[in-house]
């Protein structure tokens, strides 16, 4: 291998077409990475979403753009999350309306038959089909000089790659975070899987052990349960989704427990013991030791920020547990560098690390203050129902010494809502009493990812509650929720007082 060559191609496993497929494009087994000359403008370390971003955003401004990637290129996302998570999802959804056609009249000869090989094919395939749009060969074609191998900071403006070194006037760490792993004994001698692992299963497991009550735990606990596994959830955490509204958690505990998923919050683990028979998780819930039993363990327990191997300390790049430590502009304590995405942020997110990516190159290049702080970053655990939150929680609002009213719809008051049968949910709104503006919001219902869109938007422009009550949306849509929310909330407004002088005014009217 020459100083110029990348380290071998990792393998995707299954190794099929369509995962040769992916490769070809987002880690090209042959390719051979350039000769730098002079100085980069921006030398991007990491090509997940916002390394991505970074540089083909650069790039398009017509900087001189280094990208460094040691493993694929589109990161977490393409590879192992967004992209191949939301396939299987589909499939599961697919599954569980033919369970419930009976319910809508309609014929099914039998349950549904799944065939799990032919799921993760059409996972691998979408994913393949995907690729091109985070290939090398695209960003070459953008101007950018793509690089494969280990990065390491080996001063203040330098980055070796390759044996070789790029010199830089600003440089991105996007190195994102890697999925965590617990001190359990015995975990690591059964062995188990992470996000970055079960998409490479072809067989279904008969029984899913998923260690985690978080976004990634319950979609896929949910999706492999409706694909036809026997699925158990043990959990540190009291509840699914510790972070989500408790109503909004109950409600999606009420639907996993009727779709038989077992739970077992609340617990701590004590070991896992490898059996002939199968895996089993000890936990104390405490009140002695109780046991649950699979085939396969799926451990979802958050996301650690990539930080070590890179050199950080030589480029004077502070970071910590949480990850590199920024300011609200995104720049690290090496006026030269920014960071963005996974390795910087708690919003661990794809969307959250494309608008981080596009901070940096405002602020890196153009003088700019754009801030962390300004964005109105929202998420969604797709889950069915979808639970969406943009802003504050009611006790994060008070917290923070607002004076909160609180306004609900629940969807057995939403006529679309009722039409498709998915009354499970609810839209609601915290506002700031006095002015109506809106500090946060969640949402549970089918497609909540898409509708949170329009509370994102008001709170982005600085509008209030009145905005999304003159909103006129199609008949019937769930989105009308929404515009619910303000009705209930002018309704407040016509207090006593207020209602004896409407009725004195329309006295005279007649």
């Amino acid at each position: 291998m020459t100083a110029s060559e990348p380290s071998r191609a990792p393998t995707v496993l299954p190794d099929d077409g369509y995962n040769r497929a992916l490769v070809e494009n987002v880690r090209p087994p042959t390719w051979t990475n350039p000769t730098p000359a002079g100085r980069y403008n921006l030398v991007v370390v990491g090509a997940g979403t916002a390394g991505l971003v970074a540089a083909a955003g650069a790039a398009g401004l017509g900087a001189r753009v280094a990208l460094v990637e040691r493993r694929l290129m589109g990161g977490d996302c393409l590879n192992f999350g967004c992209v191949p998570s939301k396939a299987i999802l589909r499939v599961a959804h697919v599954a569980a309306l033919v369970r419930e056609a009976p319910g809508y009249g309609v014929t099914v000869d039998g349950p549904p038959r799944v065939d799990f090989g032919a799921v993760m094919a059409r996972m691998r395939r979408l994913r393949a089909a995907l690729s091109p749009t985070d290939s090398a060969a695209r960003f070459r074609g953008l101007g950018v000089d793509v690089y494969f191998g280990d990065a390491r900071f080996v001063g203040p403006d330098t980055v070796a790659v390759g044996g070789q070194q790029l010199r830089f006037s600003r440089a991105v760490v996007a190195t994102g975070s890697r999925a965590a792993t617990l001190p359990v004994p015995g975990l690591a001698e059964a062995g188990f899987l992470t996000n970055e692992t079960i998409f490479s299963l072809t067989d279904l497991p008969r029984r899913l052990l998923v260690v985690g009550a978080g976004p990634i735990g319950c979609e896929l606990a949910q999706a492999f349960r409706r694909l036809g596994s026997e699925v158990a959830i043990v959990s540190l955490d009291p509840r699914l989704l510790p972070r989500e509204d408790p109503d909004a958690a109950a409600i999606l505990t009420s639907r996993f427990e009727r779709e038989q998923i077992a739970l077992h919050l609340g617990a701590r683990l004590v070991r896992v013991e490898a059996r002939p028979e199968g895996k089993v998780i000890v936990f104390d819930r405490g009140r002695g030791e109780e046991r649950a039993a699979g085939d396969v363990i799926l451990l979802a327990v958050g996301r650690i920020p990539d930080v070590e191997g890179f050199g950080l300390e030589a480029a004077g790049v502070r970071h910590e547990r949480t990850g590199v430590v920024v300011d609200d502009r995104l720049r690290t304590t090496n006026p030269r560098i920014y960071a963005a995405g996974d390795v910087c942020s708690g919003y661990k997110f794809t969307h959250a690390a494309d608008a981080m990516a596009r901070i940096v190159i405002e602020n890196a290049f153009f003088f700019g203050r754009k801030t962390m702080s300004a964005l109105v970053i929202p998420w969604c655990t797709y889950t069915e129902p979808e639970i969406a939150h943009v802003g504050w929680t009611e006790t994060e609002a008070r917290e923070r010494g607002h004076d909160v009213a609180t306004f609900t719809v629940p969807l057995e008051e939403v006529d679309r809502a009722v039409l498709e049968g998915g009354t499970e949910g609810f839209a609601r709104l915290h506002l700031e009493r006095r002015r109506g503006r809106i500090l946060g919001a969640t949402l549970i219902a089918r497609h909540a990812g898409e509708t949170i869109g329009e509370v994102v938007l008001a709170m982005t422009a600085g509008l209030g509650i009145d905005a999304l009550g003159r909103t006129i949306h199609p008949y019937p849509t769930v989105a009308d929720a929404l515009r619910r929310t303000a009705d209930a909330q002018r309704r407040t407004r016509l207090t006593p007082r207020v209602r004896r002088l409407f009725e004195r005014y329309f006295r005279w009217r007649r």
